[in-house]
């Protein structure tokens, strides 16, 4: 009856909440939501395909789109750079399709300012000492490389003042972390500021 745009959704989280595996669930229950692909300067990896794992471009490039406007968020870490292309995004938003942004809280930022309609959800662990578990189960750090993502984690958590939505994703519970966020994505699309000038012209036209 009004057509609607698609839904930009960013999540984001410490390091341990589970945000990719909830955004893996999402978009298996949802085959029609797209994920966003990022931009990279580094060279690929063995098995990335280039517009699936990310768009490797030059440094070259990656700047001329800087200078165009060209990325919703981008940053520098150590010798590359990473961004979300604005393009595609915009694309299938246009095409009423809702979009997943998987990126962290300062890329989140930069996206809110960049399109405002964006939603950004905050995925939280139940608690810092299951997050604690998660993280020395991984196995892939030391005690004090824990202690010190902890420490980091817990600065990133005050930082869910920025987000629309949150959601604690406790443990065996990804489906359920999944259902909330569909729940608020449905909400959203039916959020009255977003269409009330589509709303009031379609009965204007049936006076």
């Amino acid at each position: 009856m009004i057509k609607k745009k698609g839904l930009l959704l960013v999540i984001s989280g410490p390091s341990g909440a589970g945000k990719g595996t909830v955004c893996k669930e999402l978009l298996k229950r949802n085959p029609d939501f797209k994920l966003s692909v990022s931009a990279t300067t580094r060279a690929p990896r063995e098995g990335e395909v280039d517009g699936e794992s990310y768009y490797f471009l030059t440094k070259e490039k990656f700047n001329e789109m800087i200078g165009q406007g060209g990325f919703l968020e981008y940053a520098q870490i150590y010798s590359n750079f990473y961004g979300t292309p604005k393009g595609p995004v915009m694309k299938y938003l246009e095409e009423g399709k809702d979009v997943i942004l998987e990126i962290e809280m300062q890329g989140a930022r930069q996206v809110k300012e960049m399109y405002p309609e964006a939603v950004l959800i905050f995925v939280l662990p139940p608690s810092l000492e299951e997050l604690r578990n998660r993280l020395t189960t991984r196995g892939t750090e030391t005690q004090e490389q824990v202690d010190e993502r902890l420490s980091t984690s817990f600065e990133e958590i005050k930082q869910v003042k920025d987000y629309n939505y949150f959601i604690f994703n406790e443990n065996n519970k990804t489906t359920e972390s999944a259902m909330i966020i569909e729940n608020l994505i449905v909400a959203e699309k039916n959020k009255a500021s977003r269409y009330e000038k589509a709303i009031i012209k379609k009965f204007e036209e049936e006076l």
